[in-house]
């Protein structure tokens, strides 16, 4: 794992660049230790997401919170390495639940091996996860538990949907909050936590984590469904065929319900709620998205939780570290990581 680009200024410090690109080799390293097994099938299905790559933004920002306090003790690469065995955990098990075919350029585990054998893997990364947070002491356990219980909720609350009279905007970000904003704010909280940061600053990085977990994911979001930049591995469109409902989708029935004489609106509405079966009326439908106000009015939505999460550094002293945190929120709407 290297640095992505648009964090020259880390690269340019003396001190925080050589360490950084050494902590992250080590995330990597570790983080295919803790998937093998002795168990030829068990290692071929654990080692699968991992050697397909990723973005790795929750072991980088673990990084980059470390540097506010003593970033080259040994628990901040463990904590890096476990929230991304819970995340990878949890996309073995999100897959099932999708029936997803393509995740990171690979087939998913659940079309190679069946369900029963991804969601088993998913538990055993995640019994990886517990042992390795088990050696960092009570309150990183204590973390790591709440972690896994917004992780779950997250995914309740999408598969339940919005109760009776519940805003679907406001759901849908409660959604986004659990199934996301959670774990980044973890990878935040454990950085600092065992880096031995101040208290204040371990707050600051839990609020800026979750912060910038929603609005990496309402970027993501937007993404499938308007086709601005094709994800590796998966279609865009994917989360339209599957139903699943996204900021761009929910700001158009409100658009629709709140003018029901706006012709494109309904027009792009149509498409969406028709038949996405075929790649021909997916890509028809996405072009549509994307040319609609939503797709605009959803990215001026996910820069504004960018916003806030830089917003929230303030109490942290100026340094390349806080700049770093800075570039590090404009990257995740911007996909440069």
């Amino acid at each position: 794992m290297s640095l992505p680009a648009g964090f020259g200024l880390i690269a340019e410090d003396p001190a925080m660049g050589p360490q950084v690109t050494a902590q992250l080799a080590r995330i990597e390293e570790l983080l295919r230790e803790s998937v093998a097994n002795t168990d030829a099938f068990a290692d071929q299905t654990s080692r699968h997401l991992v050697e397909a790559g990723g973005k790795r933004i929750r072991p980088l920002l673990a990084v980059l919170a470390s540097h506010l306090g003593d970033p080259s003790r040994d628990e901040v690469v463990t904590a890096a390495v476990v929230v991304e065995l819970t995340h990878l955990a949890t996309l073995y098990h999100d897959d099932v639940m999708d029936s997803a075919p393509m995740r990171r350029g690979a087939p998913t585990a659940h079309e190679l091996w069946g369900n029963s054998v991804a969601i088993l893997t998913g538990d055993l990364i995640f019994a990886r996860a517990s042992t390795l947070v088990s050696d960092l002491g009570g309150r990183a356990l204590k973390i790591q538990a709440e972690t896994f219980e917004r992780l779950c909720m997250g995914q309740l609350q999408e598969t339940q949907g919005p109760r009776d009279g519940e805003d679907p905007r406001a759901h849908y970000i409660s959604v986004l909050e659990g199934k996301t904003g959670s774990l980044v704010a973890a990878a935040g909280h454990f950085g600092a936590m065992l880096a031995g940061a101040p208290e204040e600053h371990i707050d600051v990085m839990v609020r800026y984590g979750e912060k910038v977990g929603v609005a990496f994911q309402l970027a993501d979001d937007v993404i499938d469904v308007t086709g601005a930049k094709e994800k590796a591995g998966k279609r865009p469109g994917t989360d339209l065929r599957e139903g699943v409902p996204t900021l761009p989708v929910l700001l158009l029935r409100e658009r629709a319900a709140a003018d029901p004489g706006d012709d494109d609106t309904r027009r792009v509405l149509g498409l969406v709620d028709g038949d996405l079966s075929s790649d021909e009326a997916l890509a028809d439908t996405v072009a549509a998205l994307a040319a609609h106000p939503v797709a605009e009015e959803s990215w001026a939505i996910a820069r504004s939780w960018a916003d806030e999460a830089v917003a929230a550094l303030a109490p942290l002293p100026e340094s390349t570290v806080k700049a770093a945190l800075t570039s590090f929120a404009h990257a995740v709407v911007h996909r440069d990581v």
